[in-house]
């Protein structure tokens, strides 16, 4: 029986580059969080070092074990996460939602085809997925294309704030709607938009899925160096069965190695480390 392998330290130093846990590469502005995103392929927003996979909050720390305090509000750090967030949103060069299981996750533009593959839905399987209050409130954007929270609550008829809520996370998970501005004046509120307006020649490619999900797992790997059982998972929300199967395709096409039952580690792991990268 094989034990199970534990992150070394070697591949926790190659976290701390690829995922700036760092203090000299921290991210400080929108344009650095732009391509931080951009080099790990996705990462989540508000996540702190108890959660794995790369984070802009953790990026913003600078540090390995950054860990959210309960009063975010008055964190400068967790503060300037969701400036950088509210900035990103209005740039729109790169992809920002609430996902699979309701994650918050930003997509680098390359990896928006992949992501849209798994958990996209076309428009023919509209009417059998999504419930009333999301088809009611994607009918107001189609017809309106922008518009915000309060506004979009009374034009679709979805007055219930949970139910609204529901929908908008509904159309965020299914890669149809997102935020496309903060807005905090006179009160703060979201601008929605359908995400295919912002990444039109993205969102219409077509992927096989057993393409992305070794894609997914491709992208994750070169970031974390190795993933244990699980891991890839957790950070993406894919099922573990499939999130195996992508991690296998890597081994089989040469470019990772099984170390034991779920657990890979990417093949250029060491050498990139040497190297900087």
């Amino acid at each position: 029986m094989r034990s199970t392998p534990q992150i070394p330290t070697e591949i926790e130093d190659y976290r701390d580059v690829r995922w700036r846990r760092e203090g000299m590469r921290q991210v400080e502005t929108a344009l650095e969080a732009e391509r931080f995103i951009e080099q790990v392929g996705f990462a989540a927003c508000l996540t702190d070092s108890r959660r794995p996979g790369p984070s802009l909050y953790v990026a913003v720390c600078g540090r390995r074990d950054a860990v959210l305090p309960r009063n975010v509000q008055k964190d400068e750090e967790a503060s300037l996460t969701w400036v950088l967030k509210d900035e990103l949103l209005k740039r729109g060069k790169v992809y920002y939602g609430k996902l699979a299981r309701g994650k918050a996750m930003f997509l680098a533009p390359r990896m928006i085809p992949y992501f849209h593959a798994i958990w996209g839905l076309r428009r023919a399987e509209e009417a059998k997925r999504l419930s009333r209050p999301a088809r009611a409130i994607l009918r107001v954007l189609r017809r309106e294309w922008e518009m915000a929270t309060r506004d979009l609550r009374a034009d679709s008829g979805v007055t219930d704030r949970t139910a609204f809520t529901r929908g908008l996370d509904e159309l965020q998970a299914a890669m149809i709607v997102v935020p496309s501005e903060a807005v905090y004046l006179p009160k703060f509120t979201y601008l929605w938009t359908l995400a295919i307006g912002r990444f039109p020649e993205l969102l219409q490619q077509r992927v096989k899925r057993e393409i992305a999900v070794r894609e997914i797992a491709r992208c994750f790997l070169r970031g974390a160096g190795m993933t244990l059982r699980g891991e890839l998972a957790r950070v993406t929300g894919l099922s573990r069965p499939e999130a195996g199967l992508g991690n296998r395709a890597l081994v089989d096409e040469g470019s990772a190695s099984m170390l034991a039952p779920g657990a890979y580690r990417v093949s250029e792991a060491t050498t990139a480390l040497r190297g900087g990268s």
